[in-house]
């Protein structure tokens, strides 16, 4: 069975040119991370992919409820939509590193499950009770889209809870961080790590800064557990030190997640360097045969698209060698490979 390749990108100044050269390798989509404390605004990114783009998938990676309410998502949702239609898939989740990096647990699973249907329920043009009151999306026409809006939604699911949710909402698919545990009609597995190169191993730069922010996000869900529990892995312990040092107990946790999959700082620059070859371990780092035996695996297992998390200085060129390693370039590059792990051509409905 064939799978589809994807990237993951968080809003940036950079994020229309990069999710063009996407568009240009084949990618399948381009899902973009919502996290206000730490990137852009999710929404405006989507709307600068959608104007930079013409053919790539677009996708809410995850948009992470009870940030917004939800006439605010829906009318965005509906917008992106007009402007790239065909093109977008909203997943939700309850949030991590977003509510977490502004001092918040994630959402209730029934409170997600609730904003789901609130804003399905609203792109269809339904009328919808939010907060004891009515509410309905009312745009005239040249104001917005006509209703229905016709946006599938999907759920993150990786966790048995955020599972039955998925299973009680009926989604089309679910974005998740583990291989599936039953099937589904599309189930995107993300994935961060960088493709090696001949002699490189845990102490090359490159690798460090490629590899360690998904080592580093490692630490950052340790410390929301418990914060001593980086202690055990190493350079843990002079990490929390720092942390603890910085900032007093109520504001740690704006330290904790800054360039939280994306950028290593100097503090998560030292965590990736003492976590020696256990940095290769994590993620889906290694050699192109290696990348495409574990790609195999998981389409094996039910995975259907795999979404790449580029984290380096140089997103270009980690979304070019893992698109190379799991299949090749279309167009103009060279041809495309003969496993049946390849990047798509543009969005598959």
């Amino acid at each position: 069975m064939s799978v589809r390749l994807s990237c993951a990108l968080p809003p940036s100044a950079a994020i229309a040119e990069q999710a063009r050269e996407a568009e240009r390798l084949g990618y399948h989509r381009v899902w973009v991370f919502d996290s206000p404390a730490l990137h852009g605004d999710l929404w405006i990114a989507l709307a600068q992919v959608a104007a930079a783009t013409e053919r790539v998938g677009l996708g809410t990676g995850v948009a992470v409820a009870g940030l917004r309410h939800p006439m605010v998502t829906a009318a965005a949702a509906a917008a992106v939509a007009d402007l790239a239609p065909g093109r977008l898939t909203l997943a939700f989740g309850t949030g991590h590193t977003a509510r977490y990096a502004i001092g918040q647990r994630p959402v209730p699973v029934d409170d997600l499950v609730r904003e789901v249907r609130q804003v399905r329920s609203l792109l269809a043009g339904e009328v919808v009770e939010i907060d004891g009151k009515h509410c309905q999306m009312r745009q005239l026409p040249g104001f917005g889209p006509a209703r229905p809006v016709d946006v599938p939604v999907w759920l993150a699911a990786s966790g048995p809870r955020a599972t039955a949710a998925a299973i009680d909402l009926d989604v089309p698919g679910v974005l998740a961080t583990s291989v599936p545990g039953r099937a589904w009609p599309e189930h995107a597995l993300l994935r961060f790590g960088t493709v090696l190169r001949p002699g490189e191993d845990h102490t090359t730069p490159r690798v460090i800064d490629a590899a360690g922010p998904g080592w580093a996000s490692i630490i950052h869900a340790a410390w929301e557990g418990t914060p001593t529990a980086v202690d055990d892995l190493p350079g843990g312990e002079r990490w929390r030190a720092d942390i603890e040092a910085s900032r007093p107990e109520r504001e740690r946790h704006l330290d904790v997640h800054q360039g939280h999959m994306t950028t290593l700082t100097a503090r998560d620059r030292d965590l990736a360097t003492a976590a020696g070859p256990a940095l290769l371990t994590v993620g889906w780092t290694g050699t192109p045969d290696q990348l495409r035996d574990k790609a195999t695996q998981a389409a094996a297992a039910g995975v259907t698209e795999i979404v790449y998390v580029p984290t380096s200085p140089d997103v270009t060129s980690e979304l070019t060698a893992y698109a190379e390693a799991l299949g090749g370039f279309y167009g103009d590059g060279p041809s495309r490979a003969s496993s049946s792990l390849m990047p798509g051509r543009g969005c598959r409905r």
